[in-house]
């Protein structure tokens, strides 16, 4: 899976709108600048057949220090969720495609295997009795 950049979609867009790369580029940061405002207003932003992107409070919560088992105040946080829209979740949704595209094999799952007693070690105990299974019946009470 390859990592894209910004400037990398710049490039393309140039590209494929015979546009200046720094035309392009003020254009794209305005895009995310606008994108950011808007989020940190705490709307919600609608992109159709792609996505939405909103940004959502987790409250603050006591957790506890797993080391010393002090409890620990944490603070409550704004996290950004994008919800994929119809578009994106049909280009998405095809499982596999990536590995295929690419000639990797795909993972098959295999059955688990039947047991298969193993010949007894030259030289080692063969009348030991095998270890009881776990126990089916209710204890005593």
């Amino acid at each position: 899976m390859a990592t894209i950049t910004k400037k990398e979609l710049v490039d393309r867009i140039a590209d494929r709108l015979n546009l200046p790369h720094t035309q392009v580029k003020r254009v794209a940061q305005c895009l995310f600048d606008e994108i950011l405002a808007e989020l940190v207003k705490g709307n919600r932003l609608e992109f159709r057949d792609f996505g939405v992107f909103e940004c959502r409070r987790r409250p603050p919560r006591v957790a506890q220090n797993p080391r010393t088992l002090d409890n620990v105040h944490i603070p409550g946080k704004r996290r950004v969720r994008f919800k994929p829209g119809r578009l994106l979740k049909t280009q998405l949704g095809e499982p596999f495609a990536e590995s295929e595209a690419q000639g990797r094999p795909q993972v098959e799952l295999m059955q688990p295997a039947e047991r298969v007693s193993l010949p007894a070690r030259p030289g080692a105990k063969t009348d030991v009795p095998p270890l009881p299974g776990p126990s089916v019946s209710a204890p005593a009470s």
